[in-house]
């Protein structure tokens, strides 16, 4: 075969440009095979009719901290909701029990972490924890909106991941409603005029907070301060976050039997409020006070 240089001027020019088309069809093929790729699963969002609700629970507590409370909710409606539980281990792998079924288009989903212990160090690393479980979802169910669930410091760690992780999502994924319960936004402070370094963090960093979300605070009372645990003072502490940058910001204060921050989950009233304002079926009005900014 002859070199290059030994072509006359006519032939090296097309041989050239074989080349560079042949060169051109290489690079572009694995961009045209992402690109179908990608359309295909945007296309499998957009019909996507899932709207699950993603349940985050508190320090301490595992995985298997909802089921009480998941049965209480299928106890009140025609449709069952199926739970999936999803525990992600210390070297981030997934550990999946429960499954949701075929058809159901709102499925409960619980997301614990192995490393499930307080301050506001771990609650970052379990926000990141949530982020892989909650990538590894979207690539399996498609779904272009949720609901989410914190209990106690289960709201701190949404509220994180709103902050810091929603955003890479935000373009094809709705965050619908946010419901925190008994969530410490001061921690065991009882007045904001001593404020957390995790609540400087989270107010300083509220605008990344989509505007379209609606956020639901529960507070419970078993004392006239306090749900035992956690100070009122500090679950209203939210507001300084969410108020003025959500589009609903609604307070709620529930009190009487099973007010106690660990028997919270369990309340018959939360229940009634969760058909109410988390659920997309909706049930009968729940009889609570409320303040809505």
């Amino acid at each position: 075969m002859p070199k290059l240089d030994e072509l006359n001027p006519r032939k090296r020019s097309r041989l050239i440009l074989i080349l560079i088309i042949l060169a051109l069809i290489l690079l572009a093929a694995p961009a045209f095979v992402w690109m179908r790729s990608s359309n295909a699963y945007l296309a499998q969002q957009r019909k996507s009719k899932m709207s699950p609700v993603i349940m985050v629970p508190g320090s301490s507590a595992t995985e298997n901290r909802f089921n009480q409370l998941v049965n209480l909710l299928n106890k009140d409606t025609d449709k069952k909701h199926s739970l999936m539980k999803i525990q992600v281990g210390n070297n981030d792998k997934l550990s999946t029990t429960g499954y949701i079924h075929r058809g159901d288009r709102e499925p409960i989903i619980v997301i614990g972490f192995k490393n499930n212990h307080d301050g506001y160090d771990n609650i970052k690393k379990q926000a990141r924890m949530l982020n892989i479980a909650f990538e590894s979802l979207t690539k399996q169910y498609h779904f272009n909106n949720f609901k989410a669930f914190g209990h106690s410091n289960g709201g701190l760690v949404w509220t994180y991941w709103l902050e810091k992780y929603y955003s890479q999502y935000s373009d094809s994924i709705t965050v619908k409603r946010l419901m925190t319960l008994g969530t410490p936004f001061n921690f065991a402070e009882k007045s904001i005029q001593s404020p957390t370094q995790m609540f400087l963090d989270l107010e300083k960093n509220k605008k990344k907070i989509p505007s379209s979300l609606s956020v639901i605070s529960v507070a419970g009372t078993e004392s006239y301060d306090s749900d035992g645990l956690v100070p009122e003072e500090s679950v209203q502490a939210g507001k300084y976050i969410y108020q003025k940058q959500v589009k609903h910001y609604t307070t709620m204060t529930v009190t009487g039997d099973d007010a106690q921050h660990s028997d919270l989950p369990q309340n018959k009233e939360i229940v009634r409020i969760i058909e109410q304002y988390l659920l997309d079926n909706k049930s009968a009005p729940v009889p609570v006070k409320k303040g809505e900014q």
